[in-house]
């Protein structure tokens, strides 16, 4: 019979459908595919709520509604509902719509499903399967033979399912989704930053966004810059994103409603971490339980569309997902209790970041036997990817135990990463972090200590931020202290960091080589072995600045000499890291003479060095000194790898040299195709 009329009929459109041409473009292949000889075609459309899964499929669906001239067919399958439809209550709905008459359609499910499979061998239908709630609800839905598509839609990636193309959903890109705000206002409306601004606070959340647009659209008195005012209030964000019956936390609370008992007590307590994302670690310490029981509920949460996994064993919580978990943990769970779930988190995160920090340590090495703190620590990588990692989390770690007025611990905590802090200089945090230790150690009383944090400040200001005058402060700071207690150590290393910061402030060269020359004698007379031969690099760079290249080359091949000397005092960790300072040092000295050989071979045997024992930053910066020297010896080639490998150092960081390098190897390349290959090979 022929289809009945009303039968399963698709929603209506959105006119203003805006973006996710790559998802469309995917659709259309596979209308492509399923007008061929073979199956029908089945694929699924997943992801969290409010990714516009619905509204894509029926866009799609108005699209592609010429090739299927058997009719397109929709069936809600109301997964989120407490009483989801049964699958063969969509059977004979969908036999329904298809014209099949009451008395025909099989009482059993099973034979149902095998009817409705032959109705559509002959058919070339678009099927749409919407919110489904599980592969058990949907698979008696799937066709077999036949020219017909199959579009499911669910917060489930329904991995369960055989012979399905899969087709994800996540958040829009930032161009769309303001190009979607602007399609649902029609254009009019001042304020394209302030657009921007929406669509950022909405986390580019379709069924956000839309609910945004549709506020301000019904309000014409309004800019666009009264809704991001509003929404920047995080704690009315969500109430805000509320329209007529569209609410975003409506369809996130949806899916709460569906997790077990663990996974919706680590949904509301993951509010509680401070980083973009995380590790299965910090889900066990939240929950109490298991790394693998952890595990379990973060897949959980994922299957349902409350957590993104966008990286390897790592998580993510959407910003407004996010606020509707902070809600969530306030009015499920007691503040006693929330207290005690941050308090043991930041315990653990700092715990860690202790034990990870001191594996730079040249007296501590790796962790102690037995120890157990569910993250790998096994190896200096390892630690260090681990801070690298989540530098967010345990920064607001140490922010919390010194407001908390835990002193001693941030002391402690810091003073560990001093070393590892050298391998990461492009991270402005470090500013933060040594004020911080700094200003427990003065709340202390421990006038040393305190010196000791001021130094650490002092290099941060000068290394990470360029804040040169601000960092001889400190240093200076730090020295009247370290004078005050006799610490001759310390009083070496204010005068070395002071220096370090003069020589970067015009007109204080002298007084930079003064202060090195200074530090040198008070390192020298406490004993302080590794921190001299740090003021000897030091006073050789402000000669060289000064002029007197000749004399900085002595002060750098004498440095060299004690380092390679067979009797040695002093830490093997710092002198292999001095000895790459030195070579590197030594190369530039020759680069400012125009002696490009020596320049050269010091750089090479610098770089190694500084492969294992520094960070990219200084890698970048020596590669890139090689690449120069090469290019003005003529061997292009090499200079060419040279100048890559500070390439990619520098874009591994964001160093906005990386474009000047790109630059220099195109030059390198139009140099080379000018010369001609006979130029070249002579």
């Amino acid at each position: 019979a022929a289809p009945s009329a009303g039968g399963c009929e698709p929603p209506r459109g959105v006119g203003d459908f805006t973006g996710r041409d790559v998802e469309l473009a995917r659709l259309e292949l596979l209308a492509d595919e399923a007008a061929g000889e073979g199956p029908a075609v089945v694929a699924t459309v997943s992801g969290g709520p409010g990714m516009g899964k619905t509204a894509l499929i029926v866009h799609a669906a108005e699209l592609l509604a010429d090739r299927f001239p058997d009719g397109c067919f929709f069936v809600d399958l109301r997964g989120m509902d407490a009483a989801p439809v049964a699958a063969g209550t969509a059977l004979t709905r969908l036999l329904r719509a298809f014209g099949v008459i009451e008395a025909r359609i099989p009482q059993d499910e099973e034979a149902r499903a095998g009817f409705y499979r032959s109705a559509l061998r002959d058919r070339r239908s678009l099927i749409l399967l919407d919110n489904a709630l599980d592969e058990a609800q949907v698979r008696p839905l799937l066709p077999g033979g036949g020219g017909s598509l199959v579009l499911i839609t669910s917060r489930r990636s329904l991995a369960g399912l055989e012979g399905v193309h899969q087709v994800p959903l996540a958040g829009m890109p930032a161009e769309d989704a303001v190009a979607m705000l602007r399609r649902i206002l029609g254009g009019g409306r001042d304020g394209a930053g302030d657009l921007d601004t929406v669509a950022g606070l909405c986390g580019h959340l379709p069924l956000a966004m839309r609910i945004a647009g549709n506020r301000l659209l019904s309000r014409p008195g309004w800019t666009a810059g009264q809704p991001a005012r509003r929404l920047a209030d995080e704690g009315r964000r969500l109430d805000l994103l509320a329209a007529g019956d569209l609410h975003v936390a409506a369809a996130f609370a949806l899916s709460y409603r569906h997790l077990s008992g663990r996974a919706a007590e680590l949904f509301r307590r993951l509010a509680l971490v401070p980083g973009p994302d995380f590790g299965v670690a910090i889900g066990a310490v939240l929950a109490g339980v298991t790394p693998d029981e952890a595990e379990d509920a973060l897949e959980e949460l994922v299957e349902l569309g409350l957590l993104q996994a966008p990286y390897l064993a790592r998580y993510r919580l959407h910003d407004l997902v996010r606020l509707f978990a902070r809600a969530r943990l306030a009015e499920e769970e007691p503040e006693d209790a929330r207290r005690r779930v941050l308090h043991r988190m930041n315990s653990w995160l700092l715990d860690v970041t202790t034990v990870a920090g001191r594996w730079f340590e040249p007296e501590y090495g790796e962790p102690p036997a037995g120890s157990d703190l569910l993250v790998p620590l096994g190896t200096r990588e390892e630690a260090r990817a681990w801070l690298e990692g989540e530098s967010a989390g345990w920064l607001a770690a140490l922010r919390s135990a010194a407001k908390e007025g835990e002193h001693a611990r941030v002391v402690e905590v810091t003073g560990a990463l001093h070393w590892f802090s050298d391998l990461v200089v492009h991270w402005d945090d470090w500013v933060e972090v040594f004020e911080l230790s700094s200003g427990a150690a003065h709340a202390l009383g421990d006038r040393r200590a305190e010196a000791v944090h001021l130094n650490y400040l002092a290099w941060a200001l000068c290394s990470c931020q360029e804040r040169f005058q601000d960092s001889v402060d400190r240093a200076m700071q730090a020295y009247d202290l370290a004078l005050e207690e006799g610490d001759l150590r310390e009083q070496g290393w204010a005068l070395q960091y002071a220096g370090l910061a003069l020589r970067r402030i015009p007109g204080a060269l002298e007084r930079a080589a003064d202060h090195a020359r200074q530090a040198i004698a008070r390192l020298e007379e406490a004993e302080e072995w590794d921190g001299r031969r740090q003021a000897m690099g030091a006073y050789g760079d402000a000669l060289r600045f000064l002029g007197r290249t000749r004399e900085a080359i002595e002060q750098h091949r004498a440095l060299l000499e004690e380092l390679r000397a067979p009797v040695y005092r002093g830490g093997p960790y710092l002198r292999r890291t001095t000895l790459a300072l030195a070579l590197s040092r030594l190369g530039a000295d020759h680069a400012v003479l125009g002696e490009w050989r020596a320049a050269a071979d010091s750089l090479r045997e610098a770089i190694p060095l500084l492969r294992t024992q520094g960070g990219p930053l200084w890698v970048g910066d020596r590669s890139h000194e090689l690449g120069v020297a090469l290019r003005e010896l003529g061997e292009t080639e090499a200079a060419r790898k040279a100048f890559e490998e500070a390439l990619a150092c520098f874009a591994a960081i964001g160093d906005e040299r990386a474009d000047s390098v790109r630059e220099e190897i195109a030059a390198l390349d139009d140099g080379a195709q000018a010369e001609g290959p006979g130029s070249r090979a002579s």
